[in-house]
């Protein structure tokens, strides 16, 4: 128990201030640490300690915050009707937008990975190359020609290769 409170102390900061910088929100960052915690404290085991531990729970925290875009982006097309209503956009541009979402939703299925992770992140969770590659831990070159590769398989509908 002493090293999970260690473990916190030492490391809490580093993994909220690396999720607050992919969800801007104060709160949504905290919610998002303390699950992290969560997770890394039933899957401790697992650890093997190949990285450093401040990487390994940013991983979690990745995944989690991955999770939750994709929970987020699914309720918001599911109630789109909720907020219809806008000054700039209408019904009819709020409905295809919810649309758009669904089917590359869908699709992002049945790419494989790293493409899939890279496309998520960039249409969905709108990151720059930076970020992504910062959050995958390559380059955002890689990132660059990942998306490319991957959004080309995409409008292919070349899923398996």
């Amino acid at each position: 128990m002493q090293d999970i409170d260690r473990i916190y102390r030492e490391h809490a900061k580093t993994v909220y201030k690396f999720l607050y910088t992919k969800t801007q929100n104060a709160d949504w960052a905290e919610e998002l640490t303390q699950e992290t915690f969560c997770r890394a404290i039933n899957s401790l085991h697992t650890y093997n300690g190949n990285c450093k531990i401040t990487t390994w729970l940013c991983q979690i925290a990745k995944h989690i915050w991955m999770q939750e875009l994709e929970k987020r982006s699914k309720y918001e097309t599911e109630n789109i009707t909720d907020n219809i209503v806008s000054p700039e956009k209408g019904i009819e541009d709020k409905l295809i937008q919810a649309e758009q979402k669904v089917q590359i939703m869908k699709a992002l299925h049945h790419i494989k990975e790293p493409a899939r992770e890279v496309l998520y992140l960039r249409l969905l969770g709108d990151l720059s190359y930076k970020e992504i590659g910062e959050i995958l831990g390559q380059s955002e070159t890689w990132a660059r020609v990942t998306f490319f590769r991957g959004k080309q398989k995409l409008l292919k509908g070349d899923f398996y290769e």
